[in-house]
């Protein structure tokens, strides 16, 4: 049975599904349209969540939908940590942080988060891997095919399910050189993330050819 370790935390990948209750601290985010986006409105969000079951909760401050724009680094700063400070003594199951920015997820894990959660697959911010192996935080690596602002502008595989898996895997043998053992890592294919329609159910017929790479996810 493979253990997703974070921190100290250990979340069972076993047969049962986790989930990942979201907590969009977002005016704009696409999956609930800001519902959460007031502090009390956040708050009370992610604790009902967990009260109906969800096995973590990933906290988000900027809004990763199709032409979404990014968000400076004090907003984010302002909108994540406070709720992240707020939720960590309050709830019994792991908090991810979910963002591109070394800053944001450093902030993030002295506010009490377990795991940085980035869309980039930790590639875009040069000091996140290392923040990573230095802190012991899980990692949720994902693979996205350009920016939110031009993702889903034109596009195009050969073969989604090699070309993700590849990065993937690529990606995973990186992260374990500077220092993040795979028992920390979940891979996440990114449905929606530069992906037509097609390419998502291609990918989610074929989930079960990434239970090779050996991590926890």
């Amino acid at each position: 049975m493979r253990t997703w370790e974070a921190r100290g935390r250990e979340i069972v990948a076993d047969r049962v599904p986790r989930v990942m209750g979201i907590v969009n601290v977002t005016p704009d985010s696409f999956s609930d349209g800001g519902r959460a986006w007031a502090f009390d409105d956040a708050i009370a969000h992610a604790l009902r969540l967990v009260e109906e079951g969800a096995d973590l909760i990933d906290i988000g401050g900027e809004s990763s939908r199709p032409g979404a724009q990014p968000v400076p680094l004090d907003e984010e700063l302002r909108r994540v940590v406070p709720v992240v400070e707020t939720l960590a003594p309050r709830i019994a199951v792991p908090i991810s942080v979910d963002t591109t920015k070394a800053e944001v997820a450093r902030c993030a894990l002295d506010a009490g988060a377990a795991i940085i959660n980035d869309i980039g697959g930790l590639a875009g911010d040069p000091r996140l891997p290392r923040l990573a192996a230095e802190s012991g935080a899980g990692v949720v690596l994902m693979h996205m095919a350009g920016t939110p602002e031009n993702m889903q502008d034109d596009p195009r595989y050969g073969d989604v399910v090699a070309e993700v898996h590849a990065y993937l895997a690529r990606r995973v043998d990186q992260l374990e050189e500077q220092g993040v053992p795979r028992r920390r890592i979940a891979v996440d294919p990114g449905i929606g993330f530069g992906k037509t329609l097609e390419h998502n159910l291609c990918l989610l017929r074929n989930l079960d050819r990434f239970a090779n790479l050996g991590c926890a996810f």
